[in-house]
């Protein structure tokens, strides 16, 4: 029994690769609303630890538009301004705006010369950066020293990198758990706005399928069936949201499947279990 466990990590492994081998645009990071209170909970708790005795802290989307703003006591009026240009500065410029500073003092004052509404040359904003991607900046102003910005900043911009702060929770089936899921036929795991797993029962054919969604990666444990992959559907009617089935495929290409194989169908595809024997059981990972 314990090879199904371990089918489960391989096939969640096989979704990521099947999702990446069939995108054909670039997945898209963005920073929500609760991202940006994040970076500003980081930057105020380091504010904290430092006893910064003030400052402004800003957070914009990758656009360079100011999402959240949080200002601690006894901050000047004009530190809100200040932080948010450091922000857009240094999403826009995709920078920290330390390095302009320093152009500048290097004799590059032609600089200055830029627009003050997306050109703050002052040291303490930061781009922040998920998984490779920039998604935002923030800006900090007003604390204790340009240097002390900067530090408030980057603790902000780091809000996503501690990985006590992104890990998630493991999942364990034992196997009698397992065993139980695959004698009625079952979801095993449900995080469906990127993935689930089935462990999956037939006893008898089934019906076309389409997941405008969903690709299914599937590992056959036990049994043979076969499998319809293509083609259009039969009757085609709406089950659910992006959920389409039909009385069976017409055209298509067959398939015999047996213990240890694995296909992957891709979202959008036409897929039927037109013969199997009883039972036949096996692992699907949807992945969205």
């Amino acid at each position: 029994m314990r090879p199904r466990i371990k089918a489960i990590a391989l096939l969640a492994a096989m979704a990521a690769v099947a999702i990446s081998a069939r995108a054909q645009v670039m997945q898209k990071k963005s920073l929500t609303i609760e991202g940006a209170r994040k970076v500003i909970s980081a930057a105020l708790a380091e504010a904290k630890k430092l006893n910064a005795p003030g400052g402004v802290i800003a957070v914009v989307d990758e656009g360079g538009n100011l999402m959240a703003l949080e200002r601690l006591d006894g901050t000047f009026a004009a530190g809100a301004n200040i932080s948010i240009g450091k922000a857009r500065t240094s999403v826009l410029f995709k920078r920290p705006t330390r390095a302009f500073e320093d152009i500048i003092k290097n004799g590059r004052t032609a600089m200055v010369a830029l627009p003050d509404a997306f050109f703050t040359p002052l040291q303490g904003g930061i781009p922040i950066i998920v998984e490779g991607q920039i998604v935002g900046g923030v800006g900090v102003s007003g604390a204790a020293s340009a240097q002390q910005d900067e530090e408030l900043a980057i603790a902000g911009a780091n809000a996503f990198n501690n990985p006590e702060m992104t890990s998630a929770p493991v999942s364990f089936f034992e196997r009698e758990r397992v065993a139980a899921a695959f004698a009625k036929g079952a979801v095993l795991f449900d995080k469906s706005d990127k993935y689930m797993v089935h462990a999956s029962r037939r006893d008898q054919p089934g019906m076309g399928e389409v997941h405008a969604k969903d690709a299914d990666i599937i590992y056959v444990l036990d049994g043979t069936a076969t499998f319809v992959t293509g083609g259009a559907l039969v009757e085609p009617h709406n089950v659910a949201v992006d959920e389409i089935r039909g009385a069976g495929i017409s055209g298509g290409e067959s398939r015999k499947l047996v213990k240890g194989d694995v296909i992957i169908v891709p979202a959008g595809t036409p897929h039927w279990f037109k013969e199997v024997s009883a039972p036949f059981l096996y692992y699907v990972v949807k992945a969205r």
